[in-house]
């Protein structure tokens, strides 16, 4: 059962198994997550639930790993954990809202996101080729999620969505 319920954690459900990249499709499955937890509980909501994701994901991966490769393409729960991880440093301007501006805010956040964690900028390299375990497999998106937060927090500043 342990095995079932960790497979499932991992691919968010099944998104995982979407047969083209699995990464954006958890990428965006996430998008929802992140307004629900940005509108409601604001920053709180995003670093608690990031932070849980991660742990869950963590403990989950080690399972999986158990029965497949080194990150293999239906673990997206990292996906979740750094996706929301990108809005952490924008989320009071999240909070009880839900116009455009905020609908741009998660775009460029998911566009932000995927670039990072696809071309890997270090220490997300690192963290992906040299720890061959479930830490491995969420940290590099932990780190493509920061730059990404980053990034959207200057370019919210310098356009003020």
């Amino acid at each position: 059962m342990y095995k079932k319920l960790s497979f499932a954690l991992v691919s968010m459900l099944g998104v995982g198994y979407c047969p083209f990249a699995s990464g954006t499709a958890g990428s965006l499955a996430t998008i929802p997550v992140a307004f629900a937890l940005g509108y409601y509980f604001g920053v709180w909501g995003i670093l608690v639930g990031s932070v849980i994701v991660f742990l869950l994901g963590t403990m989950a991966t080690k399972e999986v790993l158990k029965y497949t490769k080194h990150d293999p393409s239906i673990v997206v729960i990292d996906e979740m954990a750094g996706q929301l991880l990108t809005f952490a440093l924008v989320a009071n301007e999240l909070a009880g809202n839900s116009n455009l501006s905020v609908i741009w805010l998660y775009a460029i956040g998911f566009g932000l996101f995927r670039l990072f964690d696809i071309t890997k900028p270090q220490p997300a390299k690192w963290a992906d080729s040299k720890i061959e375990n479930a830490w491995g497999v969420m940290l590099d998106d932990v780190f493509a999620g920061v730059y990404a937060a980053i990034c959207l927090y200057a370019i919210n500043k310098f356009f003020v969505f």
